[in-house]
């Protein structure tokens, strides 16, 4: 007698092709709904809101459209970084981020003009600010220092909507 093998072939599971988990990318600090997005928001705005509060102290800042601009631009980016500051926050209570394109496209839209329209604002009074204080030799009859300080409050304002920007447009640009 010979042995014979107990061995049954077994039929393999039919072969599924499953889609490959979608991997997501972290949340990098920065990103909206993050807390770095909240803080460079926050950063924004207090900057914005002390350049503006700066250039309206001064009695004869609407006699150069440069400043009436700052003052404008500033204004425009104090209601854009509140807004979303908010934003920002009730994603970090809800603990969710914005992965929607829609809206991280609206937000890099969004911070790219406030940005620019800032950057632009806050070179051409420092241009003015330049030209009254250098040139002209007018310090002493305009207030030279509280427009050189809402310049360059608008300045860092701008440094602190630039990140933003990036990281929204990377955001966008990683999908």
């Amino acid at each position: 007698m010979m042995s014979r093998p107990a061995v049954h072939p077994v039929e393999a599971p039919p072969m599924t092709i499953a889609a490959a988990p979608r991997v997501r990318m972290k949340d990098i600090q920065g990103m909206p709904g993050t807390l770095g997005s909240l803080l460079l928001r926050l950063c924004q705005l207090v900057f914005a809101v002390i350049s503006i509060v700066v250039m309206l102290t001064t009695s004869d800042f609407p006699s150069v459209t440069a400043f009436c601009y700052l003052v404008a631009a500033v204004g425009l980016q104090i209601i854009w970084s509140f807004i979303l500051a908010i934003a920002d926050v009730y994603a970090i209570l809800v603990k969710r981020s914005f992965r929607n394109a829609a809206v991280v496209s609206l937000f890099a839209i969004g911070d790219g003009i406030t940005s620019t329209l800032t950057f632009a604002a806050a070179c051409a009074s420092a241009g003015i600010t330049v030209l009254i204080s250098n040139d002209l030799d007018k310090c002493k009859v305009n207030h030279c220092t509280r427009f050189m300080s809402a310049t360059a409050m608008a300045f860092l304002s701008w440094f602190a909507a630039s990140p933003s920007f990036f990281m929204n447009f990377w955001s966008l640009a990683s999908r």
